[in-house]
């Protein structure tokens, strides 16, 4: 008999349904009995966060490092100011937009009802800041490379598949739960009937902000390599939908390769850029992470200040940097950034996983379907670019 194991993303969607069912029908103790875990989960998230930095910003540095090149620092220029300008384009629309579309303040009001207080609280502090895991991985990335650390090049590479199994094998199972545990504590408190609609929005935004990046990327590539903009971006289309349906952009690498290469990208370009923007390349996500952000702070009444912001874009720009090939990377490891740059609480941060991971799709597909509009640009500056 084929036995049938639901995905991640049905089981995300069945725990918002159960969650909020629970929320409904469940008794006060039960809801803050279910908040003991979401306090536990959430603290253990914070906890994890600077190895995740360190695990998987220091051995992306030093690899980089190993075969730096012309081409090879020209692709990572042209992807990390591809992934800023969608931040800062993401930042202007949602302050453009969410103001007008947005309820400001309806989650601050909610937050005013019912509170159900966990039972009991474990306080799991973090060995050391964010920004500090940040400056430490540079510092022994380069180092590494500097001295030809062989041995700790080894080590730090260990370390990493030790991070990935510890996100694959012990925050993603436990996600859904984790999720049902905040639809049922927003529900009982009424906080999700005030936020619900706005949410909806929320995610609409996002998902026309991510596709007017991915235009852009596109329309930027066919000027420079001197190609119809639009039907380079339709041959990229089936990397694209491949994106949205295995949600992780080192999956998809075979395909995207493809697609760029009868896009008329030279073998050489597409072989280095693809893999390597597949980890330094993530404007998709990027946008999404700054439209969920603040969209949840207009909710909340709180000012989308531009300060805040950039320190939130700069830090998200090197944290997603090799981040882990499973669904909701990115959003995991960008935790204590949400709340170190913009103060976010465990409870807003819940609700941005649970929006990102529902679109989790739509983040990888343009990750990687912009990845081939900047082979076209790579491939034009190196002098052979595709014929028109």
């Amino acid at each position: 008999m084929i036995k049938y194991r639901p995905g991640l993303l049905s089981r995300l969607f069945a725990a918002i349904v159960l969650g909020v069912v629970i929320g409904l029908v469940s008794p006060d103790w039960t809801i803050r009995a279910l908040n003991c875990f979401r306090d536990l989960f959430g603290q253990f998230i914070r906890f994890f966060v600077p190895f995740i930095i360190i695990g998987l910003v220091t051995p992306a540095i030093a690899d980089t490092g190993k075969s730096a090149g012309r081409m090879l620092l020209l692709t990572m220029g042209i992807a990390y100011a591809s992934t800023l300008l969608a931040g800062a384009f993401a930042y202007g629309v949602s302050c453009g937009v969410f103001p007008a579309i947005l309820s400001s303040g309806a989650f601050g009001e909610a937050v005013k009802s019912k509170v159900f207080p966990a039972f009991f609280q474990l306080q799991i502090p973090p060995v050391m800041a964010v920004t500090t895991a940040l400056v430490a991985a540079f510092m022994m990335g380069l180092g590494v490379i500097a001295v030809r650390a062989e041995i700790l090049m080894r080590a730090f590479a260990e370390l990493r598949n030790v991070v990935m199994a510890t996100i694959a094998k012990a925050f993603v199972p436990f996600l859904p739960f984790y999720i049902l545990t905040v639809m049922a504590d927003l529900t009982a408190s009424g906080k999700l009937a005030a936020v619900g609609g706005g949410c909806l929005k929320i995610m609409l935004l996002a998902l026309a902000t991510t596709s007017s990046v991915l235009v852009a990327q596109y329309l930027v590539a066919g000027m420079i390599a001197r190609r119809n903009p639009f039907t380079a971006l339709w041959t990229m289309l089936p990397a694209y939908l491949t994106g949205w349906g295995c949600c992780s952009s080192a999956a998809t690498i075979p395909y995207t390769l493809r697609q760029t290469k009868l896009n008329g990208v030279s073998d050489e370009t597409a072989d280095l850029v693809i893999p390597l923007c597949s980890n330094v390349h993530l404007s998709g996500s990027m946008a999404n992470m700054v439209v969920y952000a603040a969209g949840i702070m207009v909710l909340a009444g709180e000012p989308l200040a531009p300060g805040a912001f950039v320190q939130y874009i700069l830090m998200i720009s090197v944290i997603a940097v090799a981040s882990p090939g499973v669904p909701g990377g990115v959003v995991l490891a960008s935790a204590s950034v949400a709340e170190t740059a913009l103060g976010f609480s465990p409870e807003r941060y819940a609700i941005m996983i649970a929006l990102y991971m529902a679109l989790d799709g739509m983040g990888t597909a343009v990750n990687l379907t912009g990845d081939g509009a900047i082979a076209l640009i790579v491939d034009r500056f190196r002098g052979k670019g595709a014929r028109p």
